[in-house]
């Protein structure tokens, strides 16, 4: 983490009204005492990622971390899924030199996250697939309904993944259960994200928000300066261990395309088979 704690002036009362506001149309921002909401807007896709949402994401963040109002961030999705991935229609119809977005990275130009001195909570509610996955990964730790799922299906849409998934499904649940999950694209039930620590706690679906809502009301009720700084402290340690597998991965992935390529008609081929496998294992 690059700023100063000491900057985050925060505090949990700050903020008494609720300010809903749309970042860009995919992305939702409300705050209300202290915690901010950023919904993932796309439900007609489940919530696929695009370039609108990839913008909407990091400013809504950025917003977030530069408003005293803002003591903790929470991010979720608008039902019934947290993040079905990258829009696989509009990737297959990108060029491959427009691929690499040096904007969405703040590790070495490949997490999709700005950086920030103000804790960010998963909410998961419901599949967090692939780019999805790694949205939630990159979240300091997860509260799960019911509903989510989780699943790596890189290999199977013929991409490598670039937003730290290899480092940080390892790092969560250790490297033979992350091999298990990205070499076979398997669906990870909620339970079974509990049992293995990928997530926090897994609660009933209407609940989901209001129990992380509660959590990220205790942090914000702590000092701020203090919340910053400890939370510095773990990112740092975790930048420590780290750093070499942001840079194996994102150096993994350019090589995978100058190798293999990338074909626009084979990526679209694809999803429908990703998307069928998928239903049948929910």
């Amino acid at each position: 983490m690059t700023s100063d704690p000491a900057t985050n002036d925060a505090a949990a009362g700050n903020a008494e009204t609720v300010t809903d506001d749309a970042v860009t149309d995919e992305v939702l921002l409300a705050v209300d005492d202290g915690v901010a909401t950023i919904t993932l807007h796309r439900p007609e896709v489940r919530n696929a990622i695009n370039a609108g949402m990839r913008t909407g994401v990091r400013a809504a963040i950025e917003r977030c971390e530069h408003d005293p109002g803002v003591a903790v961030m929470i991010l979720t999705g608008t039902d019934p899924a947290f993040c079905a991935g990258l829009d696989l229609r509009e990737l297959g119809s990108r060029p491959a030199e427009q691929l690499d977005d040096p904007d969405m990275g703040t590790r070495g130009s490949v997490s999709p996250f700005p950086d920030r001195t103000k804790p960010l909570i998963g909410a998961i509610n419901g599949p967090a697939i692939t780019g999805g996955f790694e949205f939630a990964l990159n979240c300091d730790f997860l509260i799960a309904s019911e509903r989510a799922v989780f699943a790596d299906t890189h290999a199977r849409v013929g991409v490598m993944p670039g937003w730290g998934l290899s480092v940080l499904l390892a790092d969560a649940v250790g490297v033979r259960r992350a091999r298990e999950v990205s070499l076979s694209g398997n669906f990870v039930s909620a339970q079974e994200a509990l049992t293995w620590g990928l997530v926090n706690r897994v609660v009933p679906h209407d609940e989901l928000l209001p129990t992380t809502t509660r959590i990220a009301a205790d942090i914000a009720g702590n000092d701020p300066n203090g919340v910053a700084r400890m939370l510095a402290t773990y990112r740092e340690q975790e930048d420590t261990q780290l750093a070499d597998g942001w840079r194996i991965e994102s150096d993994g992935a350019r090589a995978f395309r100058a190798e293999v390529g990338f074909a626009p008609d084979e990526i679209e081929a694809r999803r429908a088979s990703i998307i069928h496998r998928g239903r049948s294992q929910l």
